[in-house]
């Protein structure tokens, strides 16, 4: 009887106490300056689960993403929502971010955007509200290479905001 004990103790208690799977609500943007290119290149890594429940209750409730029928509107959806949750200032001026497309791998969607037309970055601000609207526990990291710079930090809803020098 006491070596059942010492079993349920040190293995069958465990497994039960951590039935509940936690969820991380996160995404990962990734901005990148080329300076030959004079273009700050943007990619937003989302989870499709998360992002397709953003669609159906913001925009159509029978949209699904990544499969074989998806519909066409997907797209549209996708460029109205980046554009108005990521915002970018650059040198203390707005810049327009343009929607270049998306792709799926595995359980991500890989979101790409740009800014044409930067000769140089001296400051950057983002504002990055992706998802904030749906979940409060949604935290994105923004991650940036610039000037040959590398700088990180993570923004949550009651912070949705930072501001990078590079001089």
């Amino acid at each position: 009887m006491k070596v059942f004990k010492l079993f349920f103790i040190a293995f069958a208690l465990p497994l039960l106490a951590f039935t509940t799977a936690h969820k991380f609500y996160v995404s990962v943007t990734q901005i990148d300056y080329i300076k030959e290119k004079q273009s700050v290149q943007i990619t937003s890594r989302i989870f499709i689960d998360d992002f397709e429940d953003l669609i159906q209750q913001r925009y159509d409730e029978t949209v699904t993403l990544a499969g074989k029928d998806e519909s066409e509107k997907v797209n549209i959806y996708i460029e109205r929502y980046l554009k108005e949750k990521i915002k970018l200032k650059i040198n203390g001026a707005d810049a327009e971010v343009l929607f270049i497309g998306k792709e799926y791998e595995n359980d991500i969607m890989y979101c790409y955007l740009e800014v044409q037309n930067i000769m140089e970055i001296n400051t950057l601000e983002i504002t990055n509200k992706v998802l904030f609207d749906i979940n409060q526990e949604q935290q994105n990291i923004v991650r940036t290479n610039i000037n040959s710079k590398q700088k990180s930090f993570i923004l949550i809803p009651q912070n949705d905001k930072g501001l990078l020098n590079f001089n």
